[in-house]
């Protein structure tokens, strides 16, 4: 036997360990990643690398191909996935689509530009254990794929009025889908009433299904990296806006901001602890 063939050989021992290994991570983890995509091959393909190299693989990979018209949905077959296709054009129904499909204890959503560190899985399942049950969605900041400084300031921009601005209207911090996360026991309570049409912003939308007895949390540990396409001036960015706009006005059809501030604040005076009066001698 040649030098390279017992070299070979004995790889093989260690290769075959190291699949067990992954196989049994995969087995015990707790979480399903959701990716909408449409006509995104390139950027899709670039997630995909980054998740193969997570310290904690996921459960399963769901990609919901939108009616691409690219090798998206192949992209993610050759490294995979699960792939769904959803005919209803938009993001909201696309992304419903995978969070009714996924299998695990936590749903993980981001997009086809994210690009997660290795530990960013272990991250939210870690940011789950410590906040509770009372903690319903996970969610943290990103940063644009800018040179520095341009990156972090453009990004603490954008996404600081999206948090305080939604955040005014909701009365807690909302979602932000580029790297968030969410119980599947809660999704399943709240499919129902979330919007699956075009024209919302999913992860803006199921904020609003957050109750008063629920919680958001953001950590920093699931921070990502993202394609700065979301500082355009243009239709796409436009279209954004009015999203926006139009998933506010959906969700004050329910409940007024004012309402929604009433009703968290008396539901965290009810959980404090009454004070005992202190017997006078």
């Amino acid at each position: 036997m040649s030098t390279r063939s017992h070299a070979r050989a004995r790889r093989r021992p260690r290769e075959r360990r190291r699949a067990a290994h992954a196989d049994a991570t995969r087995a015990s983890s707790r979480s399903s990643v959701v990716v909408p995509v449409r006509d995104d091959a390139a950027q899709l393909r670039g997630l995909l690398d980054a998740l193969a190299r997570q310290t904690r693989p996921p459960l399963e990979v769901i990609v919901v191909d939108n009616g691409s018209r690219d090798d998206s949905a192949d992209v993610a077959r050759a490294a995979g996935c699960i792939v769904l296709s959803e005919p209803r054009p938009g993001i909201p129904a696309a992304a419903a689509a995978g969070y009714d499909r996924a299998r695990g204890e936590v749903i993980l959503r981001c997009d086809a530009d994210s690009r997660p560190p290795p530990g960013w899985i272990a991250a939210h399942e870690r940011a789950h254990r410590r906040g509770g049950s009372r903690v319903v969605i996970v969610t943290g900041p990103a940063r644009f794929r800018l040179p520095p400084p341009l990156g972090v300031l453009a990004a603490a921009a954008y996404l600081g009025l999206y948090m305080v601005a939604v955040g005014a209207a909701l009365g807690h911090l909302p979602a932000f889908g580029t790297t968030m996360s969410m119980r599947t026991s809660w999704w399943r309570e709240v499919r129902g009433r979330v919007s699956r049409c075009d024209g919302v912003h999913d992860d803006m939308d199921l904020s609003f299904q957050v109750g008063p007895d629920s919680s958001v949390r953001l950590d920093w540990s699931v921070r990502v990296s993202m394609s700065p396409r979301a500082l355009r001036i243009d239709r796409g960015g436009r279209r954004r806006w009015a999203r926006g706009l139009t998933t506010l006005r959906r969700s004050w059809r329910t409940q007024r901001p004012w309402e929604r501030w009433a009703e968290r604040l008396s539901s965290r005076c009810a959980r404090r602890p009454a004070r005992t009066a202190s017997a006078t001698p």
